[in-house]
């Protein structure tokens, strides 16, 4: 990758609405060649796909919570039924299994307090965890940044 390859990333970041002409003429290439690199970053799998950015209150999910999450299982069988339970709940938007104190964090976007209650009793009722902690986010300082290229 070299430094025109990281400026159509860091430029599709910012925008990746534009118009390959305007993303062309941004990184001083020419269509074709931007096509072509686009093309390439793409079949390499450093661009994994577009997708819009929402803001999430105005889709009516004004709460965050980060869920800490220690188990007592580590087996191949019930990683499964842990992973299916957490992806069959949408408002979990974010997953990451951790080494430290906690086994998995998990981030959860709901309507208010009360939705995030069903959600939490949702996931609890479908696999059995240790010991679940959840943060309230206050506010979101930096959120969905992008990646630095």
């Amino acid at each position: 990758m070299d430094h025109i390859d990281k400026a159509l990333l860091r430029a599709l970041q910012q925008n990746a609405a534009l118009s390959q002409r305007d993303l062309a003429e941004k990184v001083g290439l020419s269509q074709n060649a931007c096509w072509r690199r686009l093309h390439a970053l793409r079949a390499a799998g450093v661009i994994e796909g577009e997708t819009i950015r929402l803001s999430q209150e105005a889709v009516g999910l004004g709460v965050t919570v980060f869920v800490m999450v220690r188990t007592r299982f580590h087996s191949r069988d019930w990683l499964s039924q842990f992973r299916e339970a957490v992806l069959s709940i949408p408002h979990i938007v974010d997953f990451h299994r951790l080494a430290g104190d906690y086994d998995y964090m998990l981030k959860i976007v709901a309507k208010d307090m009360n939705a995030f209650d069903g959600i939490y009793q949702t996931l609890i009722s479908k696999v059995e965890l240790d010991t679940v902690t959840s943060y309230l986010s206050m506010e979101a300082i930096a959120n969905n940044r992008d990646m630095p290229v």
